[in-house]
């Protein structure tokens, strides 16, 4: 089944697509996609793929999983999406345990937040939440993106803690995507309870990175916006 998959995502290729997602994502010299390939199909046409072939075992989905090409592992990620909304808890379990696993091979922001909720988020809403802690404790960029978009799955049943708590873990995180990660969660928190984002803001806002700051007031009125870019919140 596995040949069969590349060989739709490879007759989906866009080379001018691909040139432009190639820059989007950062794939240059040093930079946090470095080395990734794109084929350049959109998210809609690498979804109907994986929605077609969702019943490939576990194990043969590793090797899509561990590709060089984005799209491969985004079909692969999104083939989990599908499995897990499909299976029954054992086999949700199984499901988790092989996302943890593979950690290192969600590796692009789009990655992340296709799957971190979906999956992650969905099975430990009603469970021992530690090992989000754990992946927000990791000196590694996408498990830390992974701890605070698994949240979103709570934020969405109006359950903030776990977002909050994260979010004060790694307030001071140097990276944008962090920052940005978030500033978005915070954000989602306030469309749902607007005071209890402003009463996280206004212990934190003068100290966060300006990047999360922005993120996370992005929806507020002018005034109110730009009296917290100013520090004049109180």
């Amino acid at each position: 089944m596995i040949k069969e998959i590349k060989k739709e995502i490879k007759e989906k290729e866009n080379k001018e697509k691909a040139r432009i997602l190639q820059g989007f994502f950062k794939t240059g010299k040093g930079q946090y996609g470095e080395g990734d390939i794109f084929l350049g199909l959109s998210v809609g046409e690498t979804r109907t793929i994986a929605k077609k072939h969702f019943g490939i075992a576990l194990n043969e989905l590793q090797p899509l999983l561990e590709s060089k090409i984005h799209e491969e592992r985004l079909c692969a990620l999104l083939i989990l999406v599908e499995k897990f909304r499909k299976s029954e808890e054992k086999e949700k379990k199984q499901i988790i345990d092989f996302y943890l696993n593979n950690t290192k091979n969600i590796n692009n922001w789009d990655l992340v937040d296709l799957s971190a909720d979906k999956i992650l988020g969905e099975f430990l809403f009603d469970k021992n939440k530690d090992v989000l802690f754990k992946l927000a404790k990791s000196n590694k960029l996408w498990e830390k993106r992974i701890s605070v978009l698994s949240t979103y799955a709570f934020i969405k049943r109006n359950r903030f803690k776990e977002t909050l708590e994260i979010s004060g873990l790694l307030l001071k995180d140097e990276h944008d995507l962090i920052q940005k990660a978030i500033g978005w969660m915070l954000r989602e928190i306030g469309k749902r309870n607007l005071k209890t984002e402003e009463k996280f803001l206004k212990k934190h806002y003068k100290k966060m990175p300006r990047t999360m700051l922005r993120y996370a007031i992005e929806k507020f009125p002018e005034t109110k916006r730009k009296a917290y870019l100013k520090g004049k919140i109180k």
